[in-house]
């Protein structure tokens, strides 16, 4: 699905652009706590924006084909993206530490749409 491939594609862009910020423009902004954690934001967003582009992929009715689990796999790693590294993108910046209790939100969403992807290859097995 072209979609997903566009999501995974503008995510992993991105995450490059976030990363060189990061190293560059916050460095001397930042302590090392919040830079560690906007890295770990950066990092998380480009390894589920490849799996967005995996989603893709295997969505092509040559490989896996359109299913149900791998539109909702799609649709929870984008979320968790969302959410995940966007809230560690905000503490970062702002300090605020409840923003730390949204962060599993988007973790609890990456786990599920992992889940759902292995739950498509199985079912494409049968």
């Amino acid at each position: 699905m072209p979609f997903f491939i566009i999501a995974g594609a503008v995510n992993a862009a991105l995450s490059v652009a976030l990363g060189a910020f990061g190293a560059h423009a916050l460095k001397e902004r930042l302590s090392e706590h919040y830079l560690a954690v906007w890295e770990t934001a950066v990092q998380y967003q480009m390894f589920h924006a490849i799996g967005l582009i995996a989603v893709g992929i295997l969505m092509s009715s040559s490989l896996l084909g359109p299913s149900t689990q791998l539109s909702w796999a799609g649709y929870l790693l984008l979320a968790g993206i969302i959410i995940f590294s966007g809230s560690l993108y905000v503490l970062s910046l702002s300090g605020i530490g409840i923003l730390g209790a949204i962060t599993p939100i988007g973790g609890v969403a990456f786990i599920v749409g992992w889940i759902l992807l292995i739950i498509a290859a199985i079912q494409f097995g049968k």
